[in-house]
């Protein structure tokens, strides 16, 4: 009986020990903070002026109401409830200098977010200098002359193999 006693004392020793560690736990782990969840994206996050943007975010608890996005790049977005997040699309000022511009997002609750938009500077190139294509460019009868000659060779070279194609072969001595 006696082992069952020292038995029950160690399980009994075990468990205290589950229930001290988990409260432990509990107390040391921070509170969940309200605005855990809120964002603010977008896609593609670098663009060059003119291009259209697609803006994402979350407001917490909050993603059924209207939320404003804003930023110099691009001016002041609605953002409108949709699939859980907060959507948009905008354009980049076709004039928009390159550089970095903030996104800026106000939520109804007056929480915020921001994120950055990279305006990339794409003008287009220059065009190459003119140089010319080789020998053929400024002489138009060269180019023709050069197709018909390449023909001519085409046409030799087929006859020369029709030609040796069919010569009878003959035995020596027959």
């Amino acid at each position: 009986m006696r082992g069952l006693t020292l038995h029950r004392h160690a399980v009994l020793a075990v468990l205290a020990m589950f229930a001290l560690v988990g409260a432990f736990v509990l107390v040391a782990a921070p509170a969940a903070r309200a605005g855990e969840n809120i964002f603010v994206e977008v896609t593609p996050n670098s663009a060059p002026a003119g291009t259209r943007v697609t803006v994402r975010a979350s407001c917490d608890n909050s993603n059924n109401q209207q939320a404003t996005v804003h930023s110099d790049a691009f001016g002041r977005v609605v953002l409108r409830p949709d699939n859980g997040f907060l959507t948009g699309a905008v354009t980049i000022a076709g004039n928009k200098q390159p550089g970095d511009y903030p996104v800026d997002l106000r939520c109804p609750n007056g929480s915020t977010a921001s994120t950055m938009l990279t305006v990339l500077n794409m003008a287009q190139p220059s065009k190459g200098p003119a140089t010319g294509g080789g020998g053929t460019v400024g002489d138009r009868g060269t180019g023709s002359l050069l197709l018909v000659g390449g023909l001519a060779v085409v046409a030799v070279a087929a006859g020369l193999g029709v030609f040796g194609g069919n010569r009878r072969r003959t035995r020596p001595g027959a």
